[in-house]
C-alpha cells in the first residue's frame, strides 16, 4: 500500500513516540511494581540509557546510504518489538539489564534515523517538518494520558501490555510504502563525515555539549516524576495529565515553530531553552503543589521543544555529508549518553533528598548558558 512520503512521516512519529510515551515516563513505575527499589530502577534505567547512546552513535550511522533510511527503521522497529515482548519471559534484575540494552540500542537509533529521513525528504520535496513532528508529540500526549488512566484500573501491569501493543503497531505501520521514496543522492556527493573530523570542529563541539547539558538535565523528570507525584499523593491518572499537558505545550510550540523562531538562530533557541530549563526545574524542586507543576509542565515546551528546534536547525544547516553522523550525535549524547549520567546520579541521591534532586538538574542546565555554538550563516548546499 502507497501512502504519500509526509503522512508515512507523520505516521512513523506518531506510533514510535506512542510506545515513547509509555515507555519513557512510566518505565522507572514499572520496574518499581516489579519488586525493585529506586537505585536498583535507577541502575536499569542507566542501563538503557546507555544501550541508547550506542545504538545511537553506532548502529545509526551503519545505514550511510540515505536510500537506506525506510528498510532501517523497519528493521529497528522489529527489533524493538520482540525486546518488548521479552520482557514479559522474567523480571530478575540481570535479565532486565540484558531486555533493557537491547530495546533501548534499537529502538533508540528510530529517532536520529527518521530526522535523517525528514532532513533528506526536505531536500527533495517541500515539506514543513514542525508540522510533520508534531504528531509525534499529540501520540505521546495520547498515550500518556490513557496509560495513566488504565493505572489506576489494572496498575502497573498495564504498562508492558501497552508496550507490546505500541511497538506492534509501529512496526505495521513502518511496513507501508512511501509514495516518494528518500533519494540516494547525497551518498554521490561525497562519502559522510567521520565522528572524530566532527569533533575538530569547535561550533559542533559546543553544541553536543549544550544539547547534552540541556537535555541530561531532563533525567529527574524523566526516571523520577511519576515515582516522586505518586509519593506526595497524587494519583495514576492525574500524573499522565501533568505528563500530558508538557506535551500539549510541545505540540504547540511545534505546531506554530515557524511562525515563532523562522529568524531565530540555533544559539538564541539554545539560550531560551536554556533560562527555561533553570526556571522549570528550579519551580520543580521548590514545590509540588498543583499550580507550581501546571507552570513547570508548560515550560516542557522551552526545556525539551525549543532545544530540540535548535539542534534540528544546527544539523539542518550543516552539509548534506554531516547530517546523520551529527542527528547520531545529537541522540547518543543528548538524548543518551547525558541523560544515563544524570539518571544514575539522580537514583543514588534520590531517596535522600526526594524533590529536590530538580535542584540539581538546573545546575546542570546552567553551563550550556555559556556554551552555545557560535554559528556563522551559511547557505543550504553547505549549511
Amino acid at each position: 500500500m502507497f501512502v504519500p512520503s509526509s503522512l508515512w512521516l507523520a505516521l512513523d512519529y506518531f506510533t514510535y513516540f506512542f510506545s515513547y510515551g509509555i515507555f519513557l515516563p512510566y518505565w522507572g513505575a514499572w520496574l518499581k511494581g516489579e519488586g525493585h527499589d529506586v537505585a536498583t530502577v535507577g541502575m536499569l534505567l542507566s542501563v538503557g540509557l546507555v544501550a541508547r547512546f550506542v545504538g545511537s552513535l553506532f548502529i545509526t550511522p551503519l545505514f550511510k546510504d540515505p536510500s537506506r533510511l525506510i528498510f532501517a527503521l523497519r528493521l529497528m522497529a522489529l527489533c524493538s518489538f520482540l525486546f518488548a515482548v521479552a520482557f514479559y519471559f522474567g523480571s530478575h534484575w540481570l535479565w532486565l539489564f540484558f531486555v533493557m540494552a537491547g530495546f533501548n540500542l534499537f529502538f533508540s537509533p528510530m529517532i536520529p534515523l527518521g530526522d535523517s529521513l525528514a532532513a533528506t525528504w526536505q531536500k527533495q520535496f517541500p515539506m514543513d517538518y514542525g508540522s510533520i513532528r508534531v504528531w509525534g508529540s499529540v501520540a505521546f500526549i495520547i498515550a500518556t494520558s490513557v496509560t495513566g488512566m488504565l493505572m489506576d484500573i489494572w496498575k502497573h501491569e498495564v504498562i508492558l501490555a501497552a508496550l507490546v501493543v505500541s511497538t506492534g503497531s509501529l512496526l505495521l505501520t513502518s511496513l507501508l510504502r512511501p509514495r516518494i521514496m528518500p533519494s540516494g543522492e547525497m551518498k554521490q556527493r561525497g562519502p559522510q563525515v567521520k565522528f572524530r573530523v566532527l569533533l575538530k570542529d569547535n561550533a559542533v563541539v559546543r553544541f553536543l555539549l549544550c544539547v547534552s547539558l540541556l537535555q541530561g538535565a531532563h533525567a529527574a523528570y524523566y526516571g523520577f516524576s511519576v515515582i516522586y507525584w505518586q509519593k506526595v499523593g497524587y494519583s495514576d491518572a492525574a500524573i499522565g495529565y501533568l505528563w500530558s499537558l508538557g506535551v500539549v505545550a510541545e505540540v504547540i510550540v511545534f505546531t506554530f515553530s515557524n511562525k515563532l523562531f523562522r529568524r531565530w538562530s540555533a544559539a538564541n533557541l539554545l539560550l531560551l531553552s536554556g533560562i527555561c530549563g533553570i526556571l522549570r526545574w528550579s519551580l520543580l524542586g521548590m514545590s509540588a503543589a498543583l499550580p507550581v507543576l501546571i507552570v513547570a509542565q508548560i515550560l516542557h515546551s522551552g526545556t525539551y521543544t525549543v532545544c530540540h528546534l535548535a539542534a534540528m536547525r544546527f544539523i539542518g544547516a550543516r552539509k548534506s555529508t554531516e547530517i546523520i553522523p551529527l542527528q547520531a550525535a545529537y541522540s547518543a549524547l543528548a538524548m543518551g549518553g547525558a541523560i544515563a549520567v544524570m539518571t544514575l546520579v539522580a537514583g543514588y541521591l534520590y531517596e535522600d533528598i526526594h524533590g529536590g534532586i530538580f535542584y540539581l538538574m538546573a545546575l546542570t542546565v546552567l553551563p550550556a548558558l555559556f556554551l552555545r555554538p557560535k554559528v556563522r550563516p551559511q547557505t543550504p548546499e553547505n549549511a
